[in-house]
């Protein structure tokens, strides 16, 4: 098997088959030769949406000019892992941005994200390492995120909001606008309910739910 350019979506379960469309397109305009496959380690299926399924020993092994993945998995702290397996086997990280993404001023992005379809972020942003936004979530001006934070689909993240590493926001919810020199806050690894509307800080560790989102009571 010849040395080529090897590209892999680590992932071929939902969130993996959701975003290899986006590898596609935009490998598409390569001249060079490359592979594009999943790599999943409980590999479902010999293939997957047209393309081969590897372990990421079988994957590894392959001859290559060099690697490049995306971690396609939304449990974060699974993400972090994986990703720190592939630093210590030189691999690279693979942003997926769909076309339709908006992006304005002043928006500086970590490595490794995946931006779905319909995606804004607008201006004055930091946003760290690994950071998955759903389809038609956006990141309103003046927000800081940090790494390996999930937005589920039509997150709606306003202005001047810190969200912390690690975080989940889930499908629909709201976070409201912080002020300036007064962000609005979502704490390290906190987890914030589906549809739930966010109108002061979460500590870290804590789940809310509800409009307007509360702690969720455990038992």
């Amino acid at each position: 098997m010849m040395a080529v350019k090897r590209y892999a979506i680590f992932g071929a379960s939902g969130c993996g088959r959701g975003v290899m469309p986006l590898a596609r397109q935009q490998l598409a305009h390569l001249t060079e030769p490359y592979e594009l496959v999943f790599v999943d380690d409980n590999p479902p299926a010999p293939t997957c949406n047209g393309h081969a399924v590897w372990t990421y020993a079988e994957w590894l092994a392959q001859p290559a000019t060099s690697r490049h993945i995306n971690i396609a998995i939304a449990n974060s702290p699974v993400r972090e892992k994986l990703v720190q397996r592939c630093e210590a086997d030189g691999v690279q990280f693979l942003e997926l941005r769909a076309a339709n993404v908006v992006q304005l001023d002043e928006v500086h992005l970590g490595e490794g994200a995946i931006l779905c379809p319909f995606v804004t972020l607008t201006s004055n942003i930091r946003i760290g390492r690994h950071f998955h936004a759903n389809l038609y979530s956006y990141v309103e001006h003046d927000c800081v995120i940090g790494d390996f934070v999930t937005f589920a689909p039509g997150v709606m993240c306003n202005g001047n909001i810190v969200i912390e590493d690690h975080a989940y926001i889930g499908t629909g919810a709201v976070i409201k606008q912080g002020k300036p020199g007064e962000p609005l806050v979502i704490g390290r690894g906190a987890t914030v309910g589906m549809g739930a509307v966010v109108t002061k800080s979460v500590p870290p560790g804590a789940t809310v739910v509800g409009n307007p989102a509360k702690p969720m009571q455990k038992g």
